[in-house]
């Protein structure tokens, strides 16, 4: 695990040297042995879970400078909601300054830093521009399409570049002819810089072989190299290899072959004829990659063939670039349902859909809702269903986006503009990954019982729609102290297959089992709850975890051991994936699912579905 905090640890190296002058000899020998001592008695001191090289005192020192940085009143400006969306961002620096830190947590701050800086910077150059400027470059920040034909396919220059990432249901259409000569081609999914990497991330590289017909796909950092690579034909059940409920590839190319296997000649499949093959030399093909809940998948003319699923660190709202490399003759490539704010800079905001006032006592939900930067679309559809229950517009409930910095400046500078002209955005300090979810949770206790202090508080996800009026009736009949409610695993383990999005090394949780707790997509915790969370994090008695869900069911276990007995109640009315009819909240809705979901409530009154 990375350390935020670190120590020096003296190294001492002897190389024996011919003197000429015998005392310099033994003035030598004797600062040698001055400093071995000093070394002896400052080691008792150190504390044995710190890392102790000299790599990691300088990262520290780089993350307190950038910490210095971030929570500086000079770090931003702009008036009133620099307010309104800093309110937790202030209390957050104790949270990120632990020993015991999660291990994103230097790099999700320093690139917060360099994120920052070049939002001042452009957040000053907007003040000096004129409304008329700013408008004509919000229509150029995040187009909703681009495209590009014939393009450079060396490999070194983008063919396509992605202004502000994609997002799920994002999708990239190829129209190419391989050469009749050719032996391969590669098509690239480049990622915006990481930081301490002088070279751009490979997201996905999806490689077509024709000397042996077969598709790779990996990824690669600088850092770490290349991934588990995925081939098709594959050697394996599809059974258990499934993303988004789709094989990894199609089960007309026969077997698969993965990475372990790849060099043993003995266990591949080669009976891959070329007619069962998507690609054909001097054939024309059009290929559509798009983008799931999960990961990315390639059709070939219309038909599914290959799945690859997202890894940590190397998600889909990173990507920047497009890349076509080898022997193809492209013709043209287009990226649609891209990322784009709801143009909120020029036009007039309905009232209704920024955020209400709020009374001075305690509210009696507050709901926190995880979001990336870039996923615009998703925060606007909240915003026109759910979010105008009458309890939320009355200032009963209060629903409030908790979004991270993101890598690309001009998702940032889209969203510092949907944070003035909404006032429900509480950004992070730091830029969003899937391993520091937990440090989101913790921000969500701080804003529930120190900033909008509430009866409960609910996490759920903006891709998740929530029927605000029958939970609050749902809780009428619920305890208001020590209360876990939603849908409850009991009886869960570890995944401790790597690669996967949910693996847990032994160190990171020895036991064989998770205590209770609810799935992330929507739950609520009761006020004392957030409030243990809370202290015990600022005084470090509980532990943090990278998975967000599971790390709350943690700390109420400890909060159930050492403070009150917990209420664990389970309701199957909250849907972890599906949409079921009669729910409370129903996970996995798209931006178009969300709005028919409101307007059936709205017209019918009831809970129905709109598969």
């Amino acid at each position: 695990m990375m350390q935020v905090m670190s120590v020096v640890r003296f190294k001492s190296v002897f190389t024996t040297v011919r003197m000429r002058n015998w005392s310099v000899g033994i003035f030598i020998m004797v600062l040698t042995l001055i400093i071995i001592i000093r070394y002896d008695q400052s080691d008792h001191k150190l504390p044995t879970n710190h890392t102790t090289d000299d790599s990691s005192s300088i990262e520290g020192e780089s993350v307190q400078e950038d910490l210095d940085y971030l929570f500086s009143n000079m770090s931003i400006s702009g008036g009133e909601e620099k307010l309104n969306g800093f309110l937790v961002w202030s209390r957050m620096r104790p949270f990120l300054e632990r020993p015991d830190a999660l291990p994103e947590t230097a790099q999700g701050i320093e690139e917060a830093t360099l994120a920052m800086k070049d939002l001042v910077f452009l957040i000053n150059k907007e003040k000096g521009a004129s409304s008329a400027l700013v408008s004509k470059e919000l229509g150029r920040n995040c187009p909703d399409f681009v495209t590009a034909f014939d393009g450079d396919l060396s490999g070194l220059k983008p063919v396509l570049e992605l202004p502000c990432g994609l997002v799920e249901d994002s999708s990239i259409t190829l129209v190419g002819v391989p050469d009749e000569q050719s032996k391969s081609f590669q098509i690239q999914l480049v990622g915006s810089g990481l930081s301490g990497e002088t070279r751009r991330p490979i997201i996905l590289r999806y490689n077509v072989n024709f000397s042996k017909p077969s598709i790779v796909q990996d990824t690669w950092t600088e850092k770490l190299g290349w991934g588990n690579e995925v081939r098709c034909p594959y050697h394996g059940s599809f059974k258990n290899h499934l993303v988004d409920k789709l094989p990894l590839c199609n089960k007309q190319n026969g077997r698969i072959t993965s990475e372990e296997s790849s060099n043993d000649k003995a266990t591949m499949d080669s009976s891959l004829s070329n007619a069962n093959f998507p690609f054909l030399k001097g054939t024309p093909f059009t290929a559509t990659l798009w983008f799931g809940v999960e990961g990315f998948h390639m059709t070939i003319n219309g038909q599914h063939e290959t799945s690859f699923a997202y890894r940590e660190k190397l998600e889909p709202w990173l990507v920047s670039a497009v890349k076509v490399s080898g022997g193809l003759k492209m013709l043209s490539v287009l990226a649609t349902r891209l990322p784009i704010p709801d143009g909120h800079a020029s036009l007039v905001i309905e009232e209704k859909l920024k955020a209400p006032s709020l009374p001075g006592t305690r509210i009696e939900l507050l709901v926190g809702v995880f979001s990336t930067g870039n996923n615009f679309k998703r925060r606007m559809a909240l915003r026109r269903s759910w979010m105008q229950y009458e309890a939320v517009r009355s200032g009963k409930v209060a629903v409030r986006f908790l979004i991270g910095l993101h890598t690309n400046e001009k998702v940032n500078v889209e969203m510092w503009r949907e944070a003035k002209a909404y006032g429900d955005i509480q950004f992070m300090p730091f830029v969003d990954y899937y391993g520091l979810l937990s440090l989101k949770t913790v921000a969500l206790c701080i804003l529930g019982t120190k900033v909008l202090p509430a009866k409960y508080i609910m996490k759920t996800d903006d891709d998740a729609f929530v029927r605000i009026d029958e939970l609050l009736s749902s809780l009428k009949a619920k305890p208001s102290t020590a209360l876990l409610y939603g849908l409850i695993s009991f009886a869960s383990s570890p995944d401790r297959e790597q690669g996967s999005k949910w693996f847990i090394r032994k160190e990171e949780w020895p036991l064989d089992s998770y205590p209770p707790w609810a799935h992330g997509p929507g739950y609520i915790i009761s006020h004392d709850i957030a409030k243990f969370v809370v202290k015990g994090h600022r005084q470090r008695d509980l532990r943090l975890f990278k998975l967000e869900d599971v790390a709350m069911g943690i700390w109420i276990q400890q909060f159930n051991q050492t403070i009150k007995r917990v209420k664990y109640i389970n309701d199957k009315r909250f849907h972890n994936s599906d949409c079921k009819s009669n729910y409370i909240l129903v996970h996995y809705q798209t931006p178009r699912l969300i709005l028919c979901l409101w307007e059936k409530l709205r017209k019918e009154s009831q809970s129905i579905c709109c598969e």
